[in-house]
């Protein structure tokens, strides 16, 4: 069965299938008429919404074209931190495009709690069922952007099971053993392995 991972972000693709592929599944990206489809993004504040739109906007995309061996694949994350009401959350990707690394930095200038988290809903679709999975990774915002690997907010978080390092300075393959992604992934593992069940 092949899994597509219904997203823009190649970097996303490289973590599943690092994830995925332990147990000998390969993931693709999504590609219509050679292009990565649009969504329509809900206002919505809950992770698991955004993403069962995505899954249900598929569907109607591939309708006419969606092989019986094929899983759909969505995961949605979004990035808390705790002492602003957890901003940005769901609008984590939206933030991160007006304001950057450097004007979340600044909101947390003489802030003393930099707890914060990355959280992770995957949902996959397997010939119109539907499983889901969350995953959690906590850390703290660092006081500067530091690595140069990783996205979005991997710069500026450091995992709690990370030696002191951020994100971004860990290689995918260590990251992707501690994440909030490969927590929620590997939630589904078992509906891969018996999609029948």
């Amino acid at each position: 069965m092949n899994i597509i991972f219904v997203t823009g972000n190649e970097n996303k693709i490289n973590e599943a299938n690092v994830i995925l592929g332990e147990i000998g599944y390969n993931v693709e990206g999504l590609f219509i008429d050679g292009k990565r489809p649009n969504f329509v993004e809900p206002q919505s504040d809950s992770l698991m919404e955004v993403a069962l739109s995505k899954i249900s906007q598929t569907k109607s995309m591939i309708k006419n074209s969606n092989p019986e061996e094929t899983a759909i694949l969505v995961e949605d994350s979004g990035f808390f931190i705790n002492s602003i009401g957890n901003f940005p959350g769901v609008f984590s990707s939206f933030v991160y495009d007006k304001i950057g690394l450097t004007g979340v930095l600044k909101l947390l200038i003489n802030t003393k709690d930099r707890s914060a988290e990355y959280r992770s809903v995957s949902i996959l679709d397997i010939n119109g069922r539907i499983f889901h999975s969350t995953g959690v990774c906590k850390g703290e915002i660092a006081e500067e952007e530091s690595g140069n690997n990783g996205f979005g907010y991997d710069p500026i978080f450091i995992p709690l099971e990370g030696n002191g390092r951020t994100f971004s300075q860990m290689t995918i393959k260590e990251k992707s053993t501690i994440s909030h992604r490969r927590k929620s992934l590997r939630g589904l593992l078992k509906y891969l392995k018996h999609p029948s069940k």
